[in-house]
């Protein structure tokens, strides 16, 4: 059985509990702004007996560097956060390693879970507790059941002269998904491997969402703007990919070296994973759900380190797609990889989203990647016209941690 809370109960809640950094409301600037830094898939706390201390102090310095560069009014940590590969008993300590640096500057953030930070050693909820323990964090899960996943909520933007959220109607709602993943603690099959778990946004989180988001509607009685987070990305992200027009390199650009399926990917549809299956089509409802509310603006993902894309993913696209937008499109964008844990080498970097209150109460939104190089890459407008604009082409290019080839365990299939 699930547990619900609505934004009534949580508005109550916070007034309750005080006017601490952690219960402000996010607002935007005053000069009607609101900038998001997108982290994904930073993977930290491989090899901890080799490469890994190493390969985290890289990291950390990219998301630094970035966040040094960018102006940020807010960030998402969108899965991945730490290294499923890490059996370690105490490995959830690791999430302090990646929360250092937005802790250093200061700023708050919100987090989704991946299919990283479960294994047979490690419970979600243990992670979750990590970092719920920050006064910047600005996380929740706002539905409790055995199988619906951690980071299942949303958070809402008020104007900026808006400080208690009390009495004003949210201008901006941003909503998180658990797309699970990984593996199930404390399990192991006949011959001692570990056990997946299932890799999409589960029924009746989709249950959850569609009862929040016609009640907020209710609320306000006015399409309020949103976006959403998940960090496996929906089957839609594949099937633009593979659809007759395909991603353009001037007219999406950003990395595109990474074909692969997501949510439901190797399961049968009646939720069998015995290799036999491409993809099980369990993500359709939350797809549908996705393209049949008012005011989004657009979903974004990580799970994929060689995709940096943005797609308007319309009807006239995939004719044929068990799920159909309404006549507006949604974006579908995948975030920069920002670690270097994990797997391939593309570039490292952090996708930005400047959310302006006037542009996205006509459903636009800017958004670019800043590298680990200070470059900025992908500096596109997802308004009206997007897919038809054209832009530079995004290179791919790779980068390494250098001081890490001293250990034999290292990228060995990587020339030095």
């Amino acid at each position: 059985m699930m547990k619900f809370t609505t934004w009534a109960m949580l508005a109550t809640q916070v007034a309750a509990l005080g006017k601490t950094k952690r219960q402000r409301p996010l607002t935007f600037s005053k000069d009607g702004t609101f900038q998001i830094a997108i982290f994904e898939d930073l993977h930290y706390g491989e090899a901890p007996g080799t490469f890994g201390p190493t390969q985290d102090a890289h990291t950390s310095k990219v998301v630094s560097k970035i966040l040094e560069e960018e102006d940020v009014d807010f960030v998402v940590i969108n899965g991945d956060s730490v290294s499923r590969d890490n059996l370690m008993l105490n490995s959830t300590g690791y999430m302090n390693h990646a929360l250092a640096p937005f802790v250093k500057n200061k700023l708050d953030w919100a987090i989704t879970f991946g299919n990283h930070e479960s294994n047979k050693n490690r419970r979600v909820e243990d992670v979750f507790a990590v970092e719920q323990k920050y006064p910047n964090s600005r996380s929740k899960s706002m539905i409790s059941g055995q199988d619906a996943g951690i980071t299942n909520y949303y958070l809402p933007v008020y104007p900026a002269d808006c400080r208690s959220g009390c009495g004003c109607k949210p201008e901006l709602l941003i909503w998180f998904f658990d797309s699970r993943g990984g593996f199930n603690y404390n399990q192991t099959d006949a011959k001692g491997n570990q056990v997946h778990r299932q890799t999409w946004v589960h029924a009746e989180v989709v249950d959850w969402f569609v009862t929040e988001r016609n009640r907020l509607a209710r609320q306000s009685s006015t399409t309020i703007p949103s976006i959403a987070f998940v960090h496996i990305p929906v089957d839609a992200f594949y099937a633009v990919q593979q659809g007759p027009a395909g991603i353009d390199p001037n007219r999406h650009p950003g990395l595109n070296n990474a074909f692969e399926r997501s949510q439901g990917a190797g399961f049968c549809s009646d939720g069998v994973r015995n290799g036999t299956c491409a993809w099980g089509g369990q993500d359709v409802p939350f797809m549908q759900a996705l393209v049949d509310t008012p005011g989004l603006l657009g979903v974004f993902s990580g799970h994929h380190h060689a995709n940096s894309w943005c797609y308007k993913w319309t009807a006239e696209g995939l004719p044929d797609y068990p799920v159909q937008p309404g006549p507006d499109g949604l974006n579908l964008c995948y975030g920069q990889r920002s670690g270097f844990g994990g797997a391939g080498d593309p570039i490292r970097g952090a996708r930005q989203l400047l959310l302006r209150k006037d542009k996205i109460a006509n459903g636009e939104m800017d958004t670019w990647i800043r590298l680990e190089t200070g470059e900025v890459v992908g500096d596109v407008s997802l308004n009206a016209t997007y897919g038809e604009d054209r832009y530079p082409e995004v290179k791919y290019r790779e980068s390494f941690c250098q001081e890490c080839f001293k250990w034999a365990d290292y990228k060995p299939t990587v020339p030095r």
